[in-house]
């Protein structure tokens, strides 16, 4: 009831985006650099996604989870960068208030995939590096499927549902302390919904605490195995887990800082709150496919090959 008895007194439909710094001076660099990284974004997570499916000797559990996890920093990248773009040679950064969930789902969805498919990625080493024998009966076509469903299915559930409540509370406010449409959001409501708390705290544990907790009890079952064997196992699981492990790392830090500071209503400096959003979206999209592409064995020796015959 509380939630909504602003309803017929505020009727907000534009929502003004306040997190830019020096538009006026600096907006032509920001377009220039952000269209470049986008492109690299899409040229660098594309050619190694080119690569895992041309080849078939790559066409493997663990390779196609890396193949979605790149497909899904590409669709990351694409919720933020075209809007981003446009507000930096617009006169005036606003959004639709629809237009902002729309964001929003889009953004958090993708970002639970993207803890849902390193989850996934530790199962298909764990079973690879600890029950070798057992992995062709247990990694098959129709669990690969099946895990890759789940991973995009689940957070989208999630996500939609809390989407569908934030659309039904009332703003009182219009003025967003970001550069798109985050957890900031949520300090534009005229009331808090406890719904929405627990709606979100639900989430949070789900798509973000279960899985990393998740990968990190595996892939200590993996570094215990491996410590008790031989160098070249040790090697081996080496070679497989350390990308996967910087990824989690890199992720989970900048989703700590979207989740915690974002929506903490602070003295937080602007210039900072700025910098730190935009590596929200810079440094992951990029750091998938250098860390992939370099460190894998088999897709950094297509890489090569396709670079040299690019180059002739």
């Amino acid at each position: 009831m509380y939630v909504f008895q602003f309803m017929d007194e505020v009727n907000i439909t534009y929502i003004t985006l306040n997190g830019y710094v020096e538009m006026n001076r600096l907006k032509y660099l920001y377009f220039t650099v952000m269209l470049m990284v986008y492109i690299l974004i899409f040229l660098c997570n594309g050619t190694v996604f080119y690569i895992i499916c041309f080849h078939k000797n790559l066409h493997e559990p663990m390779y196609i989870f890396i193949a979605a996890l790149l497909f899904n920093s590409v669709v990351y990248s694409t919720t933020i960068y075209p809007k981003l773009l446009i507000d930096f040679l617009s006169e005036r950064q606003i959004i639709t208030y629809s237009s902002c969930i729309i964001q929003l789902f889009m953004f958090y969805s993708v970002g639970g995939t993207e803890f849902f498919l390193l989850a996934v990625m530790a199962f298909d080493r764990y079973v690879s590096i600890c029950k070798p024998l057992r992995y062709p009966t247990i990694m098959r076509k129709s669990t690969v499927t099946s895990l890759l469903v789940l991973a995009y299915f689940v957070p989208a559930c999630h996500i939609a549902g809390e989407a569908i409540l934030i659309s039904k509370v009332q703003l009182c406010h219009s003025e967003l302390d970001g550069i798109f449409c985050n957890n900031g959001i949520f300090t534009l409501h005229c009331v808090k919904s406890r719904a929405l708390t627990i709606f979100g705290i639900f989430s949070l544990l789900d798509l973000v605490m279960l899985p990393v907790l998740f990968t990190i009890f595996t892939y200590t079952k993996i570094l215990i195995i491996s410590y008790k064997n031989s160098k070249a196992f040790r090697r081996k699981a080496a070679e497989t887990c350390v990308p996967h492990l910087l990824v989690l790392i890199s992720f989970s830090y900048l989703s700590t800082y979207d989740v915690v500071i974002a929506r903490v209503e602070s003295d937080f400096p602007k210039p900072a709150r700025f910098v730190m959003t935009l590596q929200i979206f810079l440094y992951q999209p990029l750091f998938n496919p250098f860390i992939y592409g370099l460190k894998m064995k088999e897709i950094s020796k297509h890489l090569k090959k396709l670079l040299s015959f690019s180059t002739i």
